[in-house]
């Protein structure tokens, strides 16, 4: 199939999702009179639509509608979209019971970008993380990215502080995966600590990371593995607001 038939064919299957959409269900002549195709073509068509969910046959036979896997895709769409505002009221309080700074990241071209960001009580003051690129070997959120498969390990890990772990195979994924929350203990910047917990999406996938970060004099590694557990509680809170159920 040439590269133009291939586009052809996309451009006829979202042109039956529109119909479907706006006239609710349709004939396969239906469709194939108003896309001016043969009535194989739209058959063709809506099989390859129906196998990935998107369309279905309704009760009426011979007649079709959009299908659950619409659904879906708008549900996760709009989950990312509202991420920032569903997550804001979560990390607000959770700053306020952990006393750290509260960041929530999602992966972007293979770092871990902040979206959101609050401040505890004790942070007197900080950098503003939000919008910024960190690297996702030496950021707990972006550790729980790599663990949970939102990243990929980039080819070199490069050094920023003398904690900073350099060697994929010892970044331990397997151990966070297994843990539900990850740490960086002064590996971006000396001094400063960090925990963080994975957000689901509504097809329970990782999507984002909520981390908690100070430092290193008050959020000791002694309190990591506590505030690891509050986070998986603020994580699982924030992921069912964009639509997990699991």
């Amino acid at each position: 199939m040439s590269n133009s038939t291939s586009v052809q064919s996309v451009d006829r299957a979202i042109a039956i999702l529109e119909i479907l959409a706006r006239d609710g269900a349709s004939r396969v002549t239906d469709l194939a009179t108003e896309l001016d195709v043969h009535k194989s073509t739209a058959f063709r068509l809506l099989s390859a639509l129906e196998q990935g969910g998107l369309v279905e046959q309704s009760g009426d036979r011979g007649r079709y509608r959009l299908g659950f896997g619409v659904v879906r895709l708008a549900g996760a769409a709009t989950a990312r979209l509202d991420l920032s505002g569903e997550s804001r009221p979560v990390c607000l309080r959770l700053a306020e019971e952990i006393g750290e700074t509260v960041s929530v990241a999602v992966p972007r071209n293979g770092d871990a970008v902040n979206i959101t960001q609050v401040r505890g009580p004790a942070a007197i003051s900080g950098h503003n993380w939000v919008g910024q690129r960190t690297p996702s070997h030496a950021t707990s959120s972006g550790k729980v990215l790599l663990a949970f498969g939102a990243l990929r390990p980039p080819a070199e890990l490069e050094r920023y502080t003398p904690n900073t772990i350099t060697s994929a195979d010892d970044l331990g994924l397997e151990e966070i995966k297994e843990r539900g929350w990850a740490t960086a203990v002064e590996e971006l910047e000396v001094g400063l600590n960090a925990v963080a917990a994975p957000i689901r999406g509504s097809d329970e996938s990782v999507v984002a990371a909520v981390s908690a970060s100070g430092p290193s004099y008050r959020l000791t590694q002694e309190r990591l593995p506590e505030v690891g557990a509050t986070l998986v509680a603020g994580a699982n809170e924030i992921s069912q607001r964009i639509g997990y159920y699991g």
